[in-house]
């Protein structure tokens, strides 16, 4: 492989951008709704303003919130508060930004161990997260770097969480239990009441995976949707992950997580003073992060109110359920759970799903793919709206070929 070179000279501005489009001609065409994931959108005005205040604090860094830039500051406070707000968190409870889900999740997962060893466990004693095999692997991540145990317990029949057998799992070192709301894989929300009863009757911290669907649930449910309570109206809900850069529609890099009191936010922090400068705190793994981010958050969430999302909720499920109505129309195709609500994924009846998806690559589509069971995955955003009909024609055209000419497909699930 030949590497890069650094650059002797300069290169002037308008060849760079005119490179930089040259190379997104083989980039997949996300603003027609050919990508199952990665990309997000809302309505136009969300975008644009999300974009404009990005690009508005594009220098300022939000890890100077508190001494420098007060105003990127009081929106990341902002930002936490209505997000505390629509989780129904207690007075005690508060927040912080993040960069991502993984790293709301690291979080979380540092204080439910630091919490455990507040509790009486050793610094050495190992020990162990319980969490349905649906769950994501940020918890893999954050368990490896900490040296933690992982036990992945199989679902029920419906692909949710199984309270009884994460209970038979659980033990004195389990220090933390996950539920999705819902899950990446099959976009059902996890019995959270349930996980909850077991995790507070063996005193085990809760995680409530809401990365996914934080800022989408409460809107669908305002709108008369019948979907279970997942945030801290549910006694034993100790912390919430939940992403702005997904269906809160706000510019990436942009998560929060939440805490159910003071103390546990205490024990996310990393907190050192150790070095010349003085003490360094931060609740985050990464020092510096994008202040354009934080005003992103802040601007989407007060452009839209509850009044957008509540209607970008309802425009959401109804897309959902029209996609899904054309899938199951497809011969040979069925959904492997009943999805809650905009992720669905479907898988085949006596042929290879993945060789259909080769022939949907082929013209132009990004296939997501599941290995276990083995299915197509589509995460719907508004982007999708207009694809419905040729993603559709497309499939069933896919679906056809490959029932009739047979075949299968060497691909790998890999996202």
């Amino acid at each position: 492989m030949t590497r890069t070179t650094f650059p002797d000279h300069g290169t002037d501005a308008d060849d760079l951008l005119d490179a930089m489009e040259a190379m997104k001609a083989g980039d997949i065409d996300w603003r027609a709704g050919r990508t199952p994931l990665y990309v997000f959108r809302a309505t136009d005005s969300a975008a644009e303003i999300g974009q404009a205040a990005f690009n508005r604090f594009f220098t300022e860094n939000a890890l100077g919130g508190k001494r420098a830039f007060l105003s990127v500051g009081r929106m990341e406070r902002e930002v936490i508060d209505m997000a505390l707000d629509l989780f129904h968190a207690p007075g005690d409870a508060d927040g912080h930004m993040t960069t991502g889900g993984s790293e709301s999740i690291f979080m979380a997962v540092k204080a439910a161990r630091d919490a455990h060893r507040a509790a009486g466990s050793k610094a050495g004693q190992q020990l162990n997260i319980v969490m349905p095999e649906s769950a994501h692997p940020a918890f893999d991540k954050a368990a490896q770097a900490m040296e933690i145990e992982m036990r992945r317990v199989g679902l029920a029949q419906s692909r949710r969480a199984d309270p009884a057998a994460m209970a038979d799992a659980a033990d004195a070192r389990t220090m933390m239990m996950v539920a999705s709301a819902p899950c990446f894989p099959f976009g059902v929300i996890d019995p959270v009441a349930e996980v909850a009863a077991v995790a507070r009757e063996r005193g085990i911290w809760l995680h409530v995976d809401a990365c996914v669907g934080g800022y989408l649930i409460p809107f669908a449910k305002a709108n008369g949707e019948d979907l279970p309570d997942f945030d801290f109206q549910v006694e034993g809900v100790r912390s919430i992950s939940a992403d702005l850069h997904k269906y809160g529609f706000c510019p990436k890099p942009a998560s929060t997580v939440f805490f159910r009191d003071a103390d546990d936010m205490a024990r996310s922090a990393f907190d050192f003073d150790v070095w010349a400068n003085g003490r360094f705190v931060t609740h985050t793994i990464a020092g510096t992060r994008p202040a354009g981010a934080v005003a992103g958050a802040w601007a989407v969430l007060n452009h839209l109110g509850r009044e957008g999302y509540c209607a970008v909720a309802r425009d959401l499920l109804k897309m959902a359920r029209a996609y899904r109505a054309g899938i199951e129309a497809v011969e040979g195709l069925h959904m492997l759970a009943e999805p809650d609500l905009t992720i669905l994924n479907f898988g085949a009846d006596g042929f290879d799903i993945f060789a259909a998806a080769d022939r949907m690559a082929a013209k132009g589509w990004l296939p997501g793919r599941t290995q276990d069971p083995r299915g197509l995955h589509l995460m719907l955003s508004m982007l999708h709206a207009r694809a419905r009909e040729a993603y559709l024609a497309d499939l069933a055209e896919a679906v056809d070929a490959v029932r009739r000419e047979g075949g299968a497909s060497a691909a790998k699930a890999v996202y």
